[in-house]
């Protein structure tokens, strides 16, 4: 650790008062002794849940997510895939075909030739042979007759209104209106305004701008003396108080909240490893003991004891059962044969057997089954073969 960190008391800062260096230790303690049982409380609560995720939430949400893509995912899978596809494929080509395909027939095959052959070409034609001629002739007519008759008309008709309206009109306003509203109304307004209206107008805005800054100088001064004494019987009281009591008696508790936290932490920490230990030593260590010293070597005598001879004892009964079983039944075999060759007998020392169907007729053929007898020349039990060649 660094030395220079050591040369100032422990409890003791530059520039801090004797208030703060009182009330720190005292207000670290008590706070330790609050925060001490709630970082315990947190941290069995964080490891509880730590074991909790580690033990059932992970496992639990590793089943849940192998049901849910068991049960719902790969059936869903299946489903669009064989399913719903094949019948969305399906729909498609059946709304195509019987919806689309009729318009797009409807559409090519009718409403275009008709309105090709029945609307735009007659349209067209009429275009070109009737109304193309028509407007020109028009067009002939308003340019040719009806253009100069409308100029003259118009020419007259502005003569008539500039003669009768526009000049008496103008002349009134100019010789009349304008000489008696200047003289009668203008002059002696503008007489009026500068003789007497200016100078009582001058008189009237000073005395109103006297009074105006008496009235500012009056309330200066009074917001300035009320400032004062609120600056200093309330904002100065308050902010000394702040500045000097709150302020530190804040920080000192947020520090002895964060050093009490650091040191409960050391605290449950070494409650925690402390109790583990015991836990190890008064349960771990004896349930390993007896796993290792009582356990296992009475699972291995009652494994290479009891449970490995019964399963040798239990394999050989087992085979021998089924050697006995196959024992008896060849035995029982043999004996069926025998009585069927008493019952039928043999022909020329040819070996007979019990007839299954259509007997196995091998006289004669070149593919002889070797495990098939020879059957007999002469009709079994009334039976008919046909001879073969």
């Amino acid at each position: 650790m660094d030395y220079g960190k050591h040369q100032a008391p422990q409890g003791y800062e530059p520039g801090e008062s004797i208030l703060t260096t009182l009330i720190r230790i005292p207000v670290r303690i008590v706070v330790v002794v609050l925060v001490l049982p709630v970082r315990m409380v947190w941290d069995a609560l964080t490891a509880l849940w730590h074991a909790a995720d580690r033990v059932l939430l992970r496992p639990l949400g590793r089943a849940l997510a192998w049901l849910l893509d068991t049960l719902v995912l790969t059936p869903l899978t299946w489903l669009y895939t064989w399913v719903l596809t094949p019948l969305g494929k399906a729909a498609s080509w059946l709304a195509v075909a019987l919806l689309l395909r009729p318009w797009i027939g409807l559409w090519r095959y009718v409403v275009v030739p008709v309105a090709r052959y029945g609307i735009a070409a007659p349209a067209v034609w009429l275009y070109g042979a009737v109304l193309t001629p028509l407007g020109h002739g028009l067009r002939w007519i308003g340019t040719a007759l009806l253009a100069p008759a409308a100029r003259g008309i118009g020419t007259g008709l502005t003569w008539l209104f500039t003669t009768l309206l526009v000049l008496p009109v103008a002349g009134l306003w100019r010789y009349v209106v304008v000489p008696a509203v200047r003289y009668g109304l203008i002059v002696p307004v503008v007489w009026l305004y500068g003789a007497v209206l200016t100078p009582l107008g001058l008189g009237t805005a000073w005395v109103l701008g006297q009074l105006w800054r008496g009235i500012a100088a009056t309330g200066r001064g009074l917001g300035i003396a009320l400032a004062w004494l609120v600056m200093t019987l309330l904002v100065a009281p308050v902010s000394w108080t702040y500045r000097r009591i709150l302020a530190p008696v804040g920080r000192e508790i947020a520090a002895a909240f964060e050093v009490a936290w650091r040191v409960t932490g050391y605290v449950s920490r070494a409650v925690g490893r402390a109790l583990a230990t015991i836990a190890r030593y008064l349960l771990v260590a004896p349930v390993s003991w007896v796993y290792r010293t009582v356990c296992a070597p009475v699972g291995h005598f009652v494994r290479d004891s009891v449970w490995a001879p019964a399963r040798r004892a239990a394999a050989e009964a087992g085979r021998a059962a089924r050697a006995a079983l196959a024992s008896a039944r060849e035995t029982v075999r043999q004996a069926r044969r025998d009585a069927w060759r008493a019952l039928v007998g043999s022909t020329d020392g040819a070996r007979s057997r019990e007839p299954q169907g259509i007997p196995a007729r091998t006289l004669g053929s070149t593919t002889t089954v070797p495990s098939a007898a020879q059957a007999s020349e002469t009709p079994l039990l009334g039976e008919k073969f046909v001879k073969q060649g």
